[in-house]
């Protein structure tokens, strides 16, 4: 089976090391153009590329999808199915058919919950006891294809952002091997309630002491290791990136309802990620009772 991948993340590089390690053909990969990063703005590959390029597998990095010419170069490339694990763009309708099997699509959600851009963040920011991955069948529409197969898992009740995407990359890349074998597959329309999980915004970081611990807490551990949720505290505004609802802490902050959080791991300003009780021990922080 000829294979075109399009990903670009660390997510996405899962999945295409699996497909190679797995011997699959993967005849061709797209992922989106390098960007500049760090203090020296300096232009990174991103992770699938990197991984691409040790493999030996031809990178195409286009602006647009909508000019043609990324659909010319995968009917050129005559693939039996392309395979889309976090672009990061929409496909159109005949680059996504262009294949003979058409595009599958690898999601980090068990939609119809959580369509969209950050669907891990989402659900553990909602308080989600469970999620999972889902292969689509693609469509124009955004995360509405077929759906294909998937697995479920629990999220942990202290399962952070990163834990829950490094452990859901790799049950995604299991899927999808699982799911080329057995293409083509029939694909069973989504049914339940629709849930979006848009990107994260800056406002969304903001931690609000009104909320209750419970709500902070998932707040929190959605958004850790980065971006990082962002709170008030004596006066100064820190980073926070672990926390639990309870008292007794060496930082306790009162919440709303009457709900308590124990800050566990923070940040200051212009400081370096430390454990709470270690960053008290050459400063104060004074919280509201």
């Amino acid at each position: 089976m000829r294979i075109v991948f399009m990903g670009t993340p660390e997510f996405a590089a899962a999945s295409l090391d699996a497909l190679v390690k797995s011997a699959r053909s993967v005849v061709g990969v797209f992922c989106r153009p390098d960007k500049p990063k760090g203090r020296g703005m300096k232009f990174e590959a991103p992770a699938v590329k990197k991984l691409a390029t040790e493999f030996g597998i031809p990178v195409y990095q286009p602006e647009s999808l909508k000019d043609g010419e990324a659909e010319r170069i995968v009917r050129e490339l005559a693939p039996d199915v392309s395979v889309a694990v976090a672009y990061g763009k929409l496909l159109p309708q005949s680059l996504i058919d262009a294949p003979k099997f058409g595009t599958v699509n690898v999601h980090a959600s068990l939609l119809p919950r959580w369509r969209g851009a950050a669907p891990i963040q989402r659900a553990i920011m909602n308080g989600d006891t469970e999620t999972g991955v889902c292969v689509q069948q693609m469509r124009l529409e955004l995360d509405e294809g077929g759906i294909i197969s998937k697995k479920i898992t629990a999220i942990g009740e202290n399962e952070t952002y990163g834990e829950l995407y490094d452990r859901l990359k790799i049950l995604g890349a299991e899927l999808l091997l699982e799911t080329l074998s057995v293409l083509p597959a029939e694909a069973i329309a989504q049914s339940g309630e629709v849930t979006y999980a848009p990107p994260i915004r800056r406002e969304d970081c903001y931690v609000d002491w009104s909320s209750s611990a419970r709500e902070i807490a998932n707040q929190i551990r959605g958004l850790c290791p980065k971006p990082g949720a962002s709170a008030e505290l004596g006066g100064e505004k820190f980073k926070i990136y672990k926390a639990h609802v309870g008292s007794g802490g060496a930082l306790t902050v009162p919440c709303g309802g009457g709900s308590a959080l124990v800050i566990d791991e923070l940040q200051a300003p212009g400081g370096k990620r430390m454990r709470t009780e270690d960053y008290l021990r050459g400063h104060t922080i004074t919280v509201n009772s």
